[in-house]
């Protein structure tokens, strides 16, 4: 089983740039898709961007262009490049990892979530 941290939230001016980390423990990272997602309280959480196993990323039409997914299997990384952020981007990001598995379903874990706050 996977596990997630999330770390590089804080508070940017609009128009700045964070990159946000999430870094898993546990065996077979590798074999998960991961995404980031967002959420602002009393609201669903929003796919913002995910990556698959083979490096293939798609983003949400809000952020494309702005925001960048990578991930390092080696580090067991999958950092989010923002840039030009917007004030209606405040919210709590969170990374998931999931991967289905014939025997089980769908398995997946969510990390704890970083605070972005966007605001002059």
């Amino acid at each position: 089983q996977v596990r997630l941290v999330e770390s590089g939230g804080g508070l940017v001016q609009p128009g700045g740039s964070l990159t946000l980390s999430c870094v898993g423990s546990g065996k077979s990272f590798e074999v998960y898709t991961v995404a980031w997602y967002r959420q602002v309280p009393g609201n669903q959480r929003e796919l913002v961007a995910s990556v698959t196993t083979s490096g293939v990323t798609k983003y949400s039409d809000s952020v494309k262009g702005r925001f960048t997914i990578t991930r390092d299997n080696a580090k067991k990384s999958v950092p989010l490049q923002m840039n030009n952020l917007r004030p209606e981007e405040t919210a709590r990001y969170y990374c998931r990892a999931e991967r289905f598995d014939y025997g089980r379903g769908l398995l997946g874990a969510w990390g704890q979530g970083t605070q972005v706050s966007v605001s002059a």
